[in-house]
């Protein structure tokens, strides 16, 4: 569905991740458009995104879609609702992210020692130290996905309920007028069968 014709070359595949073509606006638009055609009622579409929206705030990069993917899947949500949910996490929000899930959780952990970072965060520094940035991450992540999954999951289930409704209105209007064009182009035949059917009883 969401495939091209045309695949992009890897460099301007890469420049769309960090700024999409026709900008942020337009992408959300279109994500929003493609989130309230997808079939399913509007709770399992909710349940879809918002899985893959609370996903993106934990660390677990290179597992998010299959993460998304178990927990839509556990709450019966759409599962391509899922993928699309983990837009959420991309290059422009993660910095955001990671600095709040590990500040709250070596907040919560009872730690406040920030300063213990290196300047230049790597995934092999996070790798080879996980107690001190992979624990905190994921001690904050959990409760925030927890939080962020009901702030996406209400708004989007009922946006997709009002399509829906409005859609479903829209089809009964258009049925409505193609019975009347029917109705119309029958009664004057009727009506001529009427006349004919009289007018012969007259003669007799």
């Amino acid at each position: 569905m969401f495939k091209r014709r045309q695949p992009l070359p890897i460099l301007k595949r890469a420049f769309e991740i960090l700024w999409p073509k026709g900008g942020w606006r337009r992408s959300g638009a279109y994500v929003a458009h493609r989130l309230r055609r997808l079939p399913g009622t509007p709770y399992r579409i909710a349940a879809g995104f918002a899985s893959g929206a609370a996903i993106s705030f934990t660390p677990f990069i290179g597992l998010h879609f299959i993460l998304a993917a178990v927990i839509a899947i556990a709450l019966r949500g759409n599962l391509l609702a899922a993928a699309i949910g983990t837009v959420v996490g991309n290059p422009w929000t993660f910095p955001f992210i990671w600095l709040w899930i590990y500040s709250l959780g070596t907040w919560l952990i009872g730690s406040d020692d920030l300063t213990a970072l290196p300047q230049s965060l790597s995934f092999e520094y996070i790798f080879e130290n996980p107690l001190k940035v992979l624990l905190p991450m994921t001690v904050g992540g959990v409760p925030t996905a927890i939080f962020a999954w009901f702030v996406f999951f209400w708004p989007i289930q009922r946006t997709v309920d009002q399509y829906q409704k409005a859609r479903r209105r829209r089809t009964r209007r258009k049925l409505r007028r193609l019975k009347n064009a029917d109705l119309g182009r029958e009664r004057p035949g009727h009506r001529g069968a009427l006349t004919g059917a009289t007018n012969y009883k007259r003669q007799r």
